[in-house]
């Protein structure tokens, strides 16, 4: 286990925050008013920070993961103490003295989840029971014919649909559609159910929305179809539309061990689920990967990791014809940080990479694209990252141009052109982090 060498930056702490309650809630304890018994050493920072009670709440980082620890009763991770602790570290401003030995409290916490780690990687440590592989089987054929059972009613409530034409969907209002996804949920299909509720959403959406219902039932019915002839596909491609209609699959492919950047993180959520994502980037082997990690509604997920640092690790890919999911596997130090950054392309090109990669994957909303010497514009009212050498830009989608990154985006080209990566598809480009021309840390924009 290497010590810490390096302290993170403000800006690298507080991209950790789930959202932005906790970012502000963070900061306000990022000072050495509330703190007491603050140290780091071995890898981790801990403190006590003084609460509304009459104990203060026992706070602990294992910077290795990161990972947190903290009595209060937050449910978010990190929590505004694990923040403010980070940031009071960060500062570097001789609150947290560095070399010191962890408190009891901490030293378990911290042993514990080590061992745990270490008996992972240990052959047959922490292992489960081996499943019955028969017992398995019966199983994924029981699901495989609920899901035929889901698609095969589907494919008749879209031809139903389109015999009596898209204006009806107007009509029947969005029960309807929530009724049949319902029935995709019971089909054991959550991915043809979230299809159908957005294909619900789509009616009386504003102009054009006949065309858009459309192209979006014409999607629906490639998956039954990819689904219910799936003897017939290749391997990869048959992945991917098992992927897409939700059934489970493990990250079976070797472990790829690399420096990966930490490109991006943000979460979405919805009434019973928080999904983070997290964009890495390999410094050796080029390859760009997400990880997906899930939070109960409410509740941010555990995995976080800070932008712009490196991390030393093993990551597994899922199946599926050009998908770039990954699972985290062993960690052999603390994040540090990143001497490289990807190397950028043309809007242009990041637009032809899309649409090569929607060959393999029709359904794919968007790849992860790095746009070398771009500046933001506006364009009306809307905003473009417009080519610094080339004539030719790429819109910012709405959700980009309703959030506050946009702004920092502003603040850092100032005119001049920057490097950004994000995620480009049809509706545009999403910034998620930028690099001023030159060099320079990375700035999260999300």
């Amino acid at each position: 286990m290497t010590e810490q060498g390096v302290r993170w930056t403000a800006d690298q702490v507080l991209a950790l925050a789930p959202d932005a309650a906790s970012r502000k809630a963070g900061g306000r304890l990022g000072t050495a008013g509330p703190w007491s018994g603050a140290g780091s050493g071995k890898g981790s920072v801990w403190g006590l920070c003084k609460g509304s009670g009459s104990r203060p709440y026992q706070t602990a980082v294992d910077l290795t993961g990161p990972a947190y620890k903290c009595s209060c009763p937050s449910r978010k991770f990190p929590c505004k103490h694990a923040l403010g602790l980070l940031l009071l570290w960060a500062g570097d401003g001789g609150s947290v003295p560095v070399g010191a030995e962890p408190p009891d409290w901490a030293e378990q916490w911290l042993a514990g989840r080590r061992g745990r780690a270490e008996d992972k990687r240990t052959p047959g440590g922490g292992s489960a029971p081996a499943a019955d592989p028969e017992a398995a089987r019966r199983r994924a054929e029981r699901r495989a014919e609920r899901v035929t059972a889901g698609a095969t009613e589907l494919e008749q409530r879209l031809a139903d649909l389109l015999r009596g034409g898209l204006a009806s969907a107007e009509q029947a209002g969005y029960g309807l559609w929530e009724e049949t996804a319902a029935r995709m949920v019971d089909a054991q299909a959550p991915g043809l159910a979230a299809r159908v509720r957005e294909l619900g959403a789509i009616p009386a959406s504003g102009a054009g929305w006949p065309a858009r219902l459309l192209e979006e039932c014409a999607l629906v019915h490639l998956l039954d179809q990819g689904w219910l002839r799936r003897d017939r596909l290749p391997e990869p491609l048959a992945a991917t539309v098992r992927s897409r209609l939700g059934l489970p699959a493990s990250a079976d492919g070797p472990p790829e061990r690399d420096r990966w950047l930490v490109l991006a993180q943000y979460d979405t959520a919805d009434a019973k689920l928080t999904t983070r994502r997290i964009w890495l980037y390999g410094a050796e082997s080029h390859h760009t990967r997400l990880l997906l990690s899930y939070g109960a509604a409410g509740r941010a997920p555990e995995l976080s990791l800070p932008v712009g640092l490196a991390l030393d690790a093993e990551l597994s890919v899922y199946p599926g014809a050009g998908r770039p999911r990954a699972a985290l596997g062993e960690r052999f130090a603390a994040p540090v940080p990143a001497g490289h950054r990807p190397p950028g392309v043309t809007t242009a090109e990041a637009v032809a990479r899309y649409g090569t990669a929607l060959r393999e994957d029709p359904w794919l909303e968007s790849v992860p694209a790095t746009l070398a010497r771009v500046v933001p514009v506006p364009d009306g009212e809307q905003w473009q990252l417009a080519d610094a050498d080339e004539d030719s830009a790429l819109p910012l989608t709405r959700s980009a141009r309703s959030r506050p990154g946009l702004w920092r985006l502003l603040a850092l080209s100032g005119g001049a052109p920057v490097t950004v990566f994000g995620e480009c598809g049809h509706r545009g480009f999403t910034p998620l982090t930028a690099w001023p021309e030159g060099g320079g840390e990375a700035v999260p924009l999300c």
